[in-house]
Formats: structure tokens, C-alpha cells, sequence
């Protein structure tokens, strides 16, 4: 096998322009490769964009966010982690919040198409099943990508693979995962995961009390909320973006949102994990269960 197995298809994608889509499970290099893109189709004189759509193992943005990021220039490829822009999705996994994370994705990338020339977009490794193939679908449907690249391992793509190219008129290819890319282990996903977090959470943090009537979902009338405490909401802007993260604090009778993104908030969304702000853990939860007692 050539010891650089992308290089004709990268060198191919660089001299194109619009969107290009990347398909692949956990560890088969997805990030790895926009980064090459990225690189290759700046090298050639393109305004490049990077939206990062996997909420878990974040590039750009913080963990349960989608995030986009310019690249005009090589420092801001050295460093994706700052986005331009973020959508609040409120979770690490699609199972739930399938919509969230289709409308933040396309929102991005349609704001992308604005300003780069190539937008590149690093999609989430949940490919199988009915929530993986769902997921995939929709987010074809409304970001409307020119290509989409799948990077597998053996066949494991092919179900979702053969679904876009019978309903999307997309060019749709397959190309193997590069032998030096290896599995993360749970623990170094746990790992990276926690570090991304605590620089959403960099000091110095505010605690801001916050109204009832400033959540969306709006909280039904009655609801104790002390059972609020620990869950991660994002931080809106009143025009759609999310500013950052914070954490609500039920405490001395008062509700509470911690953060460090907090003087330009008009609203709080509410996610679907809560997180301990001590050690970065998340723990998922049903937000209907919450909200409704369902």
C-alpha cells in the first residue's frame, strides 16, 4: 500500500469548491484528513472553512456544541479549537437530540458557504443503525454537500453509504481508513473530552441568577427547581448562536447559571446531560423525563 493513501484524493478535493462532507466511525480519521484538506486547499490560495459536527471529540468548540471555524491563514489552521461560531446541540450523542444536531450543522455550514471558497465538514463517527443512518440522512438533506467522503475500515459504511447515493445526487466515495490511525480507548476519549470542557469553564466563572422565563424549552409551571442543578445549558445570543456553556446551580432558594460566557446572554437552551463542574463528568438524562414526568 502507498505510504500516503489520500494524496491523489486530497490534491483532487483542494482544487474544488463548496461543501465536502466526511463520513466515518469513531477513530478512522476523519479530523486527521479535513486537517490535510484543510492545508492543501489553503496552499491553494482558498478561503477554507471547518465545521466540526461531532459533539463528543472535539476539534472547534466545546464538547456538546457544533463549531466553524475560518481558515485564511496557516496560524488559524494551527489552531481549530476557537470557533467562529457556535451552535448549542446539548449532548455528546446523536440518540435524542437527532434534530438539534442537524439544524446546528446545516446552520453553520450554510453560513460557511458565505464566506469560503471549500467548507469542510467533520461529522460525527454515529453511522450505523437506525439513529446513525437518521442522522446521516437529514444532514445531507439540508446541507446539501457537493461530496461526501466515507472513510471505513472494511464495509462498515456501506449501508449508510448505499442510502445517500440512491436519495442525493452527491458525489459519494469511499477511501480506506490510513493504517497508522489506531482506536481511542474509552478512557482517552473521557480524557480529552474533560480538557475540552474545562477550558469552556476557564476561570474566572460568574455565577449569574437567572429567571425562569429565559429557557427554551420554556419550564413548565410548577417544576422544582433545585432538580435543574448540574445540567449544561449553552448560553444564546438572541440571534440564533450560542456564546458558550454554563451549568445551572440551584442554591439559597435561587437559580443560577454558572459561566464564563455570560454578559451578552439573552437566553438559556437546555441540554440533555448534566455535569459535574469538579471533575467534567457528563451523565446523560431525558430531558422530557424532566421537564414533563414522563
Amino acid at each position: 500500500m502507498p505510504d500516503d493513501i489520500h494524496a491523489p484524493l486530497l490534491d483532487d478535493l483542494a482544487r474544488r469548491r463548496g461543501v465536502v462532507m466526511l463520513l466515518g466511525a469513531h477513530d478512522t480519521g476523519k479530523t486527521t484528513f479535513a486537517r490535510r484538506l484543510l492545508a492543501a486547499a489553503l496552499a491553494a490560495g482558498k478561503t477554507v472553512a471547518y465545521v466540526d459536527a461531532d459533539t463528543d471529540q472535539k476539534t472547534c468548540g466545546p464538547p456538546t456544541c457544533t463549531g466553524m471555524k475560518l481558515v485564511r491563514t496557516q496560524a488559524d489552521l494551527e489552531d481549530l479549537s476557537n470557533a467562529d461560531r457556535l451552535h448549542f446541540v446539548g449532548s455528546i450523542a446523536a440518540e435524542g437530540v437527532v434534530l438539534q444536531q442537524v439544524v446546528a450543522t446545516a446552520a453553520l455550514v450554510d453560513a460557511a458557504r458565505l464566506e469560503a471558497d471549500l467548507t469542510v465538514v467533520d461529522t460525527t463517527g454515529t453511522v450505523s443503525g437506525v439513529i446513525g443512518q437518521t442522522l446521516k440522512y437529514h444532514t445531507m438533506e439540508l446541507v446539501r454537500p457537493d461530496v461526501v467522503i466515507g472513510l471505513q475500515r472494511g464495509a462498515e459504511l456501506e449501508p449508510v453509504i448505499g442510502m445517500l447515493r440512491r436519495f442525493f445526487s452527491a458525489d459519494v466515495e469511499t477511501a480506506p481508513v490510513d493504517p497508522d490511525v489506531l482506536p481511542a480507548s474509552p478512557d482517552s476519549r473521557r480524557t480529552h473530552r474533560a480538557k475540552k470542557l474545562a477550558a469552556a469553564f476557564a476561570e474566572p466563572l460568574q455565577r449569574w441568577r437567572v429567571r425562569e422565563t429565559v429557557f427554551a424549552p420554556t419550564l413548565p409551571a410548577g417544576l422544582d427547581q433545585a432538580k435543574l442543578s448540574g445540567v449544561l445549558v449553552g448560553l444564546q445570543d438572541g440571534e440564533g448562536l450560542c456564546l458558550g456553556l454554563g451549568v445551572l446551580d440551584h442554591s439559597d432558594n435561587a437559580l443560577r447559571v454558572v459561566t464564563n460566557s455570560g454578559d451578552d446572554m439573552r437566553g438559556l437552551r437546555l441540554g440533555s446531560v448534566t455535569m459535574d463542574l469538579a471533575t467534567f463528568d457528563l451523565q446523560r438524562f431525558r430531558l422530557r423525563d424532566l421537564m414533563f414526568g414522563i
